[in-house]
């Protein structure tokens, strides 16, 4: 009897949470392709929304109705993307979707949010040989992110939760709270 021994491709082992070659040739078409709809998104004007949301249906993984990207956007893939209804990201979002990241119904981010799933070694030795990791990120319903909020790979924030303008989050982040700081951390409860 013969059995064969199926590899994982780059891709599926990104996907996984393993360790990857970002530089694989499906990886790098992947992220070449997401560049051009993206130079396209952003050289789109303002009021032209049908050739906005031509182009996210092609880009994005997936989204349900209402959805508002200002201008500039940027992330690595789109395809790993999933937002539900009544998205908003102001100016300058940054999505490193080498995972999966999962948008609730009314997410709203302020300029310069960034959302990183992707990760490498931290021994020096193993990260200049290229490899890298990637863990997904959750963001529940009715979540804001203020300015310049940076969430942290394999991060989940429950539904009806603020993060403060400028905070890192490391760590998951419960239902129904204000969080702020670096690292974020709860600072009250609030009523859902």
């Amino acid at each position: 009897m013969i059995y064969l021994i199926m590899q994982k491709s780059e891709l599926e082992k990104m996907v996984a949470g393993e360790l990857y070659n970002a530089g694989d040739a499906e990886l790098v078409a992947g992220r070449s392709k997401s560049r051009k709809l993206l130079m396209q998104y952003n050289a789109l004007s303002y009021g032209n929304t049908d050739g906005k949301r031509a182009v996210l249906k092609e880009l994005l993984g997936g989204f349900t109705n209402a959805i508002d990207i200002q201008s500039p956007f940027y992330c690595d893939y789109g395809f790993n993307i999933f937002a539900g209804d009544n998205l908003f990201l102001n100016f300058n979002c940054i999505i490193l979707d080498c995972a999966k990241v999962t948008l609730g119904n009314n997410v709203f981010m302020a300029p310069n949010v960034q959302l990183y799933t992707a990760y490498h070694p931290v021994i020096a030795s193993e990260r200049i040989k290229g490899p890298e990791y990637a863990a997904p990120i959750t963001i529940g319903n009715n979540v804001w992110l203020g300015g310049g909020v940076i969430v942290c790979p394999g991060v989940t924030i429950g539904d009806n939760t603020t993060i403060g303008a400028g905070s890192v989050v490391t760590k998951d982040i419960p239902a129904n709270v204000v969080a702020v700081g670096n690292p974020c951390r709860v600072i009250k409860e609030i009523e859902p």
